[in-house]
């Protein structure tokens, strides 16, 4: 018989404030933009404006020009890294999670082969390499000039080997405030000036530590391999991250970790840490793990309500939901393929929003349960998101519907 998992069992609510407190959305956040990117572990940029408006909803005194000009100084980069979708990582984490989800990408390439006979990847790789180095592509230029070389390849399958073998960056004017581009390409080591190397070892990543994410191992390449050190650096790299998402997004379960990060049998991780961990369990039994010293507030804080962007990590990163989308709610944020853009309150999903050419117009999920008292402060956060990110133009802040309902 399985043994059951030990430790105090922690409810709904105590990990909603647990969490929240981790993602900066108990309370503003005095950190630099940069800090908040290292601390989150990247923030999801499937879109250009996300990340500004995640920020803008956990850091106090936030400015768009702030994270755009990390981006423009190449500090922070727009990279496909976890779940395989398009995040925005500090220099350092790009350089260092790229290596972690590649097993993730090579999944996503066994799809492809088909489209991909005869073509050796190896020199797939390195021909795809001279090219985004010599000027960035986009994904368009840089299929037809692989399908110079593979001219009976598929080149839809040809572009994607060359996005799923190379840490390719979405270079700038791309992702910046107010101005973006099309999609170009080149390599995180080019445009950063630096290769990709394994993570930080967890020995050395206590907890603030790992939520900065300026660690970096110098790695030795062949020589590793050689002497059996570099599986050794993979398993430190692993056990760094399950300590930095514990740090931004625990307490929680393996599976938790694994849906965050798109990976599989990341057990290991967690039993090779379990000594420097604390052990609870959800109310479901599920076994969860967490730092000794990461907060763990009342389960009574108050939260405030929150705008939150499309495809915000904190709806995305961990198996089980219910600590931030109460079962009634579970799928109200998205429609077949469309993500909207969501409002918390009182820490959990209780609406959607959208922004028209004159108003934020925000749709409940109900009633507010907080009566006249809650629906001011809903109005008064999307004020202030506003002033934040559109200072200086008039837009009304009212109710209304964001979903339209079918047969209408």
């Amino acid at each position: 018989m399985k043994n059951q998992p030990s430790g105090p069992v922690l409810g709904t609510r105590a990990l909603n404030r647990a969490t929240l407190d981790r993602q900066l959305l108990l309370r503003r956040s005095s950190r630099s933009a940069k800090e908040a990117v290292a601390h989150l572990v990247g923030l999801q940029a499937q879109n250009v404006k996300p990340p500004y408006y995640a920020l803008a909803a956990r850091l106090d005194g936030f400015a768009p020009e702030q994270l755009s000009g990390l981006m423009a100084d190449r500090e922070v980069v727009r990279i496909v890294t976890l779940r395989s979708t398009i995040h925005t990582h500090t220099a350092a984490d790009a350089l260092t999670l790229r290596p972690l989800v590649q097993p993730a990408r090579t999944r996503e390439l066994a799809a492809f082969r088909k489209g991909l006979a005869g073509v050796d990847l190896d020199r797939l790789a390195a021909l795809a390499r001279d090219l985004v180095e010599a000027e960035p592509r986009t994904m368009a230029g840089l299929r037809e000039a692989l399908r110079a070389e593979w001219p009976d390849a598929d080149p839809q399958s040809l572009a994607v080997a060359a996005r799923c073998t190379l840490p390719l960056v979405q270079v700038t004017p791309r992702g910046l405030w107010g101005r973006s581009g099309q999609v170009a390409l080149t390599t995180a080591e080019h445009w950063l000036g630096r290769r990709t190397e394994p993570a930080p070892a967890a020995e050395a990543a206590d907890a603030a530590d790992a939520a900065d994410g300026t660690g970096a191992a110098d790695g030795t390449g062949a020589a590793d391999a050689a002497d059996g050190t570099g599986a050794a650096d993979a398993a430190d790299g692993t056990d760094a991250a399950v300590l930095r998402y514990l740090a931004a997004f625990g307490p929680a379960s393996v599976r938790d970790m694994q849906t965050w990060a798109g990976l599989t049998r990341l057990g290991a991780a967690f039993e090779r840490l379990r000594p420097r961990l604390l052990t609870f369990r959800a109310e479901t039994g599920t076994e969860l793990f967490d730092l000794p010293d990461a907060p763990r507030p009342d389960p009574a804080t108050p939260a405030p309500p929150r705008f939150l962007p499309e495809f915000d990590n904190l709806l995305l990163s961990h198996a089980d939901r219910t600590r931030v989308v109460r079962p009634e709610h579970r799928g109200r944020a998205w429609r077949g393929n469309q993500a909207y853009r969501t409002l918390l309150v009182d820490g959990f999903l209780a609406g959607v929003w959208k922004l028209t050419e004159d108003a934020l117009v925000v749709e409940t999920f109900g009633p507010p349960r907080g009566g006249a008292a809650e629906r001011a402060a809903i109005l008064a956060e999307g004020e202030r998101m506003l002033a934040t990110l559109h200072p200086g133009e008039r837009y009304d802040v009212r109710f209304g519907t964001v979903v339209a309902q079918a047969g209408r």
